[in-house]
């Protein structure tokens, strides 16, 4: 476990209306909002398209028609991201995975994020996972 932080949190409330980019407004929300550490706390609303990396794939995988948001979860800043979603279709089959570009609202997207105010959100190579990932620091 790395050293763990802790700081007061501060919500914003935002709705994504039809066509939005999911991944891209949120990333676009912080740094608009110059939020340098953010947690997504609810997320409900609807696709048109989903966009997914599954485990263990290298590309991501496209998905039309209309997708019900089960969840998301993340953590990111005004540069970068990662963030897990499940959607479930029509007849309540779920599949979840990477957020990628290209989830595209149906109706509405209606989240709740924490914004971390004493911490900063970095990413830094880890040689145990060969990916980046996340370093909280003290700001």
């Amino acid at each position: 476990m790395s050293q763990p932080f802790t700081s007061p949190g501060v919500f914003h409330v935002i709705r994504l209306t039809p066509g939005a980019d999911l991944k891209k407004s949120l990333l676009d929300y912080a740094k608009t909002n110059q939020l340098s550490a953010v947690g997504v706390v609810s997320c409900t609303g609807s696709l048109k398209q989903g966009n997914l990396r599954f485990a263990d794939q290298k590309e991501g995988s496209a998905f039309d028609g209309k997708w019900e948001i089960v969840s998301l979860t993340g953590t990111f800043n005004s540069e970068s991201g990662h963030f897990h979603l499940s959607i479930s279709d029509s007849t309540g089959k779920t599949i979840s995975g990477h957020l990628l570009d290209g989830c595209l609202i149906h109706t509405t997207a209606e989240l709740i994020l924490v914004e971390l105010p004493q911490l900063e959100f970095k990413r830094t190579q880890d040689s145990q996972t060969g990916y980046k990932e996340l370093d909280p620091v003290l700001k």
